[in-house]
């Protein structure tokens, strides 16, 4: 088949979306299909792309590591008719999504839609009064319906998503299909010990600490900040951990601020964002993952660090209900208590091996092999 990729965020760009579609186009090329992905242009993206279409790009104005692209361009649109595309697949609900929907109704391509993103979660980037952002949280849900209604088939990472999208009333047929990862980038055993000990110098990490690690988007969204607020008692009490966070964004500053204020900002450390080749190195620094962000999909970072071994400590929420087995693989949490009890245990109880063992095991069922076949078999239904 000939598969186009439309998406506003793609590689070398890091977030989940630009991994999510980055490896779908692998797997789909190894399969034997012909990938071509249109999508914006980006600082540092590599030259002569193979397969690769971009369309000029500015920064969104409130959210200033993502790109907005043009909603048409004349000339990709030409490529597009040349190719004979077989189907199209979105992977965004703006620019590129718009793009990708004119080029399938013009050319009668068939179209399958992947929603990534809870837009009604980021809607505080647009309108940080609060009485306003009401509106604007409604205008996404609608958003957000309109488009998944006038397409073809939609995916989504979670039944959490799915429930969300039929409380939209959302009708067109909906799939759930968790997206999936490369495990073997993130399998602990593939780092020479000389690379993990330039890694642990350059975050400054002495290599004895128990490191509690977070890696991602440094926002409000995440709620980092709640996981700061909750962490002093038990870096008092535990001398030798760290909180090391892994990532960017627009809320760093103000945590560097908060930590200093929790007398623990001896035992926080902000590494800022690193390389997508590389972050699995990064990850096999922790000993164990947290977060309290309640705005997942599906939570790609929780599955990368059980990957790579981490047992995973998160505040409850449904993206989290197939993934994360409380006593076996990590602990979910809704107090400060339990959240504590969690750490306690993964970190200093007798079975820190089998939340290790088990986290690996939890994470086999998301390869990227399997969510490239899953994928493929709705192409083929279309």
């Amino acid at each position: 088949m000939k598969i186009g990729l439309f998406t506003d965020t793609y590689y070398p760009e890091i977030n989940g979306v630009a991994a999510s579609v980055f490896l779908l186009r692998q797997e789909l090329e190894k399969r034997g299909h012909e990938v071509y992905v249109f999508t914006t242009t980006s600082p540092g993206s590599p030259e002569n792309e193979e397969h690769v279409y971009r369309v000029p790009s500015l920064p969104l104005i409130f959210l200033s590591e993502r790109r907005v692209g043009m909603f048409y361009e004349h000339k990709l649109n030409g490529v597009i008719r040349k190719l004979k595309l077989d189907i199209i697949h979105t992977h965004t609900e703006f620019a590129l999504g718009i793009f990708g929907r004119i080029a399938a109704a013009e050319y009668k391509i068939p179209t399958v839609h992947t929603y990534h993103t809870i837009y009604e979660d980021y809607t505080h980037y647009i309108m940080p009064i609060r009485i306003f952002n009401r509106g604007v949280k409604a205008f996404a849900r609608r958003y957000s319906k309109f488009f998944c209604n006038h397409g073809g088939h939609v995916i989504v990472p979670t039944e959490k998503v799915k429930h969300l999208l039929e409380r939209y009333q959302v009708e067109t047929e909906i799939s759930v299909i968790p997206t999936g990862i490369d495990l073997s980038k993130f399998d602990v055993s593939r780092y020479k010990e000389e690379i993990l000990s330039e890694k642990r110098a350059e975050v400054g990490l002495a290599g004895t600490e128990k490191v509690i690690l977070y890696v991602g988007r440094v926002a409000q969204e995440k709620n980092i900040e709640e996981l700061i607020k909750m962490l002093p008692p038990f870096l008092t009490r535990h001398t030798d951990a760290r909180f090391l966070v892994i990532g960017d964004g627009p809320a760093l500053e103000g945590l560097r601020h908060l930590a200093e204020e929790e007398n623990i900002s001896g035992s926080v450390i902000f590494a800022g964002a690193k390389p997508w080749d590389e972050i699995g190195a990064y990850y096999a620094l922790g000993n164990v993952f947290v977060s309290a962000s309640q705005s997942e999909t599906q939570g790609l970072t929780y599955i990368e660090a059980m990957a790579a071994g981490l047992p995973v400590v998160a505040k409850k929420d449904d993206c989290l209900r197939d993934v994360l087995c409380d006593g076996e693989n990590g602990f979910s949490f809704e107090s400060q208590e339990e959240f504590l009890a969690g750490l306690e245990e993964v970190l200093y109880g007798l079975k820190q091996a089998d939340y290790c063992d088990s986290a690996k095991k939890a994470a086999v069922p998301y390869s990227k092999e399997v969510y490239a076949e899953r994928i493929e078999q709705i192409y083929l239904r279309r």
